[in-house]
């Protein structure tokens, strides 16, 4: 092994015909394999890292062990998790240093390890590194860095640090990337699926925030609309009065967007925590409620709804405001896609230690090739009479995850081109 000195600093390089595992006794390659099997079955970042930091004691000095990954334009290092024997931390998870001008990048450029055993001295001769005022503030002074590679890629850095200066050796770097290597694979997909996962929180957040935005100004825009339309200000004439109209279905339209979109949101948000009551009459609190919501969506179309109940006293355990956005939903779509002039058919049932849920409507129904794609998120139906209905494609979707909170099964039966019908199942009372 080759060592290049920069006075505090040492990159390492290795010959030609170096192997991992070529000067390790047997203790210490026992104690390797040990870990980097317990590494590949762990499911997750943190479980990777916390086995990698109590198990590896015995292999190399650490008191404190921290990952960091590159960024997307692959030009700063963001400090991602770290585990140390002591407190307080000064640098944190979150903490980002660019690599240009730093003695990182040729680590992330050329894959050579790193040791610095003098981290004051470092300091002294790196005087523009934050990091390195941190680490001193929190006692470190040594510090051992190795590359995190995935199929040939440099993802990030792995740092093994010591309250000791002078710590770190040749065969330090040797144990240190025989556990990276093993861990590099298994971190990268945590931290991808941790990425998206956030990312996805994010989106939703920023959607919500926008949607709640919306909804006042436009239900304040309907209601002059409707002021408008009634001639409460005075006649319209004949155009006038169908572009009013015009407005308000539109007005409409956009609100019921937002609705979906709200509840969409609260939903990816982990806001939708059921508040399950007992004794839920849902007739009186879910079906009549929706049914009033959808009224004029129906009218529009010259349909009708009508109902059948399996007596008028149903009752069950479950929170009636997440019910009715399902029924809502329901009802919603099956005037949309419903034939004009047509009746939809609610029905609401019990039997044994379920309540049944169903709405029929005729109309364009669905294929069944494309039923797997009913209750996905923002999936849209690709047929003609779908696609000349706006939607959004998660209405479906939201009711199916409300269903789920509540333990019951959604399902969906169709004859292409004369009914589609749409079954909730609920148990009457929820498991302990």
């Amino acid at each position: 092994m080759n060592v290049s000195e920069e006075k505090s600093l040492q990159y390492v390089t290795h010959p030609a015909a170096w192997t991992v595992d070529g000067e390790f006794s047997e203790k210490e390659l026992r104690l390797l394999d040990q870990v980097n099997q317990k590494i590949a079955g762990t499911r997750s970042l943190n479980d990777a890292l916390r086995l990698l930091f109590e198990a590896t004691h015995e292999l190399s000095p650490c008191d404190r062990l921290s990952l960091a990954f590159l960024d997307e334009d692959r030009e700063r290092l963001v400090s991602y998790r770290t585990l140390a024997i002591y407190e307080p931390l000064r640098l944190k998870d979150g903490f980002a240093g660019d690599l240009r001008g730093s003695s990182l990048a040729k680590v992330i450029e050329s894959g050579t390890p790193r040791i610095i055993n003098d981290l004051e001295a470092y300091a002294a001769e790196h005087p523009a590194s934050g990091a390195t005022r941190l680490l001193l503030k929190e006692g470190i002074r040594s510090s051992m860095t190795c590359p995190l590679v995935v199929d040939g890629r440099i993802v990030g850095v792995l740092f093994r640090s010591s309250r000791k200066p002078g710590t770190y050796n040749q065969h330090h770097v040797h144990l240190h990337e025989a556990t990276a290597e093993r861990l590099s694979q298994a971190v990268e997909k945590a931290y991808r699926i941790e990425q998206l996962t956030t990312a996805n929180k994010g989106y939703m957040e920023m959607l919500g925030f926008v949607s709640h935005e919306l909804k006042s100004p436009l239900a304040a825009l309907l209601m002059e609309g409707q002021v408008l339309q009634r001639g409460l200000v005075g006649p319209l004439t004949e155009p006038q009065k169908e572009k009013v109209e015009r407005m308000i279905r539109g007005g409409k339209y956009l609100n019921d967007l937002i609705r979906e979109y709200l509840d969409l949101a609260r939903l990816e948000g982990g806001d939708f925590f059921p508040a399950f009551r007992p004794g839920v009459d849902v007739v009186a609190q879910v079906v009549m409620p929706a049914e009033e919501i959808v009224e004029e969506q129906f009218k529009a179309k010259g349909m009708t709804l009508a109902h059948r109940f399996d007596g008028s006293d149903i009752r069950i355990e479950a929170d009636p405001g997440l019910l009715r956005i399902v029924l809502i939903n329901l009802l919603s779509n099956a005037a949309k896609y419903g034939k004009e002039g047509s009746e939809v058919m609610l029905t609401v049932s019990r039997r044994d230690e379920k309540l049944t849920l169903l709405v029929r409507n005729e109309g364009a129904g669905f294929r069944d090739i494309d039923r797997p794609l009913l209750f996905r998120k923002f999936s849209r139906l690709p047929t003609p009479e779908h696609n000349q209905v706006r939607g959004t494609g998660v209405g479906l979707y939201t009711s199916w995850r409300i269903v789920q909170l509540h333990n019951g099964r959604i399902s969906a039966h169709s004859e292409y081109g004369q009914w589609a019908e749409f079954t909730v199942e609920l148990p009457r009372s929820q498991p302990t």
